[in-house]
């Protein structure tokens, strides 16, 4: 029989999650999602990616702001789901709701736990030049991230991968994880594996000072904070006072002092050897090609960037 689940999630990562879900043989009965944000130009109010899709879906859609509110955990009593989903939420889920009889809660991580609990385990996979990552479905508990798993998918990483490309990876490859799960579940036949908690590692949530290009690194650094970083919320240095995210580049064999256009092809210099930009995006500008970016914009030889 197919299972009714009520779904929690907020970002482009758990929209996809919930539309796999929505696609499969059980019942999407519910959606919660965060509050609408509001968007820094002229303010307006944003939904988020989950709340739009499930509006789209048709489904019921609640947006508290507080889970502990009590008319909440009367509410997600009285639907009765067989199993509570959760994906990039961005809320703790209270122990009181945990604790209610017949509903299990899992999640759906996108790491290989126990490296990398958290808010940021993309990110901070790309940062750490990691070689390989995934995700993992796990039983949540009241300890963030340290809930006994059902599955684990492994995925490559290289020097090329971006944290925008490997969420929409994780994501599809994490929906048919928790389908497969789910499927279990609805026979009888989940099982679970504890972490090895010794060995855990912390994804913490990414700091705006984490984001400008700090060129007192190697190269290979340099490129992981902007691959890491890419699309959102962008990896950047200042030139006359004005933004410039980065979005692409390649290591160059070349060396000068950090920091130093070294050629007329936005080649800068890292603590060893140096990057060259092939596509950025100037603050308040479209995206462009460092070729078409040129055309437009002089950032000569020796100029230092901050």
């Amino acid at each position: 029989m197919a299972l009714n689940i009520l779904f929690m999630g907020t970002t482009k990562f758990s929209a996809k999650v919930l539309e796999n879900l929505y696609n499969s043989k059980h019942r999407v009965i519910c959606v919660y999602s965060q509050p609408p944000s509001k968007k820094k130009r002229g303010q307006k109010i944003l939904p988020s990616p989950v709340q739009t899709k499930a509006e789209n879906y048709k489904i019921q859609i609640r947006i508290p702001n507080d889970l502990k509110n009590p008319e909440e955990l009367d509410f997600l009593k009285s639907i009765k789901p067989d199993v509570v989903v959760v994906a990039a939420y961005g809320k703790l889920i209270p122990k009181e709701y945990l604790d209610l009889p017949n509903i299990l809660f899992l999640n759906l991580h996108a790491s290989l736990l126990p490296k990398f609990r958290g808010a940021a385990p993309i990110e901070r996979s790309i940062l750490k030049m990691e070689k390989e990552t995934g995700i993992s479905i796990m039983k949540i508990v009241p300890k963030l991230d340290e809930g006994p798993y059902t599955r684990q998918i492994k995925v490559k990483l290289n020097i090329n991968t971006t944290a925008g490309e490997l969420s929409d990876k994780l994501a599809q490859l994490g929906s048919q994880a928790m389908i497969h799960s789910l499927n279990d579940l609805e026979k009888n036949n989940i099982n679970f594996i504890e972490q090895d908690h010794n060995n855990s590692t912390y994804a913490k949530k990414i700091q705006k000072s984490e984001t400008k290009i700090n060129w007192q690194q190697d190269a290979e650094k340099v490129i992981a904070q902007i691959n890491a970083f890419n699309p959102n919320p962008g990896a950047w240095f200042l030139f006359k006072n004005k933004r410039y995210k980065v979005l692409k580049a390649v290591k160059i064999l070349k060396s000068e002092a950090p920091g130093v256009v070294i050629d007329g092809n936005l080649t800068i210099a890292c603590k060893k050897n140096s990057i060259q930009i092939i596509s950025l995006q100037k603050e308040g500008k479209q995206v462009s090609s460092a070729k078409e970016f040129l055309l437009g914009n002089e950032i000569k030889k020796g100029t230092k960037l901050s």
